[in-house]
């Protein structure tokens, strides 16, 4: 019996991983990109941008207030439009970065059916009160794709989203009730960065990328703090590789922020929703 020898053993061995170091170069890359390929949800960079007409309600609160101003009983906010933006990078297959930016702007000339104090201030019933609320926020976000298939994808998505809210109530010098009225003013802001998460997904409702939903559920509860919830869910035509009309609705965006007189922090509590339409640019 022929005993082999070392040499060839090692030559053997040297040329199984010479062939599997080749088939994971070439052939394996190639399998995955052509996966890649497949799938209709494929891009590197993606830049969305929305229209949205929303209808704010909740209240606001000073630091030291025992009640709140109420944006729909006090101030009568209207309906408005606004605009959401985000850019996504998909820097791996399943993984993304991505920024998000929402602009919530209020104002409103009213004539207060009650007595309100914010702020320490004291603003009569019957007179002319100019309300303004504007709330910006800013997101940073990092998403992994739990699945990820030719029809869609399931992802997890993890953010950071700063809301950075300033308050604000004026009255002018003014005749009240038959009485002089001197001018009244006072303004309180809070900036929250608040961890927020929840899943994202994606589902092409045939075997073709022309027709698609989106939806997702963000939230997050502080405790003492606040807590945060967003829910929206939007319908997108696909019109070439590189373009997509989307339109839908915000069901809620519910953002609590409670009052701290220690820290001067005056709380609200805000709900966004409405229609939206936009479009989706991918590259």
């Amino acid at each position: 019996m022929r005993l082999a020898n070392p040499v060839e053993l090692l030559s053997r061995s040297t040329r199984v991983l010479l062939a599997m170091a080749l088939f994971g170069i070439f052939v394996l890359p190639q399998r995955v990109a052509a996966q890649n390929q497949d799938e209709f949800d494929n891009y590197k960079v993606k830049l969305e941008g929305y229209w949205v007409y929303s209808r704010p309600s909740g209240i606001f609160q000073g630091a030291n207030d025992t009640s709140g101003v109420d944006l729909q009983a006090d101030l009568h906010f209207n309906q408005y439009s606004t605009f959401v933006g985000k850019l996504d990078w998909k820097f791996t297959h399943k993984n993304h970065l991505y920024v998000q930016g929402f602009a919530f702007n209020s104002s409103r000339e009213v004539v207060l059916d009650r007595t309100i104090q914010f702020q320490g201030q004291t603003f009569l019933a019957n007179a002319t009160v100019q309300g303004t609320l504007n709330s910006p926020v800013y997101v940073l976000g990092y998403q992994y794709d739990i699945i990820r298939r030719r029809r869609g994808h399931l992802g997890i998505a993890v953010q950071a989203n700063i809301f950075d809210t300033h308050a604000s109530l004026k009255a002018d010098a003014q005749i009240v009730g038959g009485q002089p009225q001197a001018a009244v003013r006072a303004s309180g802001s809070i900036l929250a960065p608040l961890p927020v998460a929840g899943p994202e997904f994606r589902y092409y409702l045939t075997n073709s990328p022309r027709v698609f939903v989106d939806g997702s559920v963000y939230g997050m509860y502080f405790f003492g703090y606040g807590n945060f919830i967003s829910t929206a869910g939007v319908l997108g035509v696909t019109i070439n590789k590189h373009l997509a009309l989307k339109a839908g609705y915000q069901l809620g965006s519910r953002l609590v922020v409670n009052a701290s007189p220690r820290a001067d922090r005056i709380g609200i509590t805000m709900t966004q929703q409405g229609p939206v339409a936009g479009v989706e640019i991918v590259f």
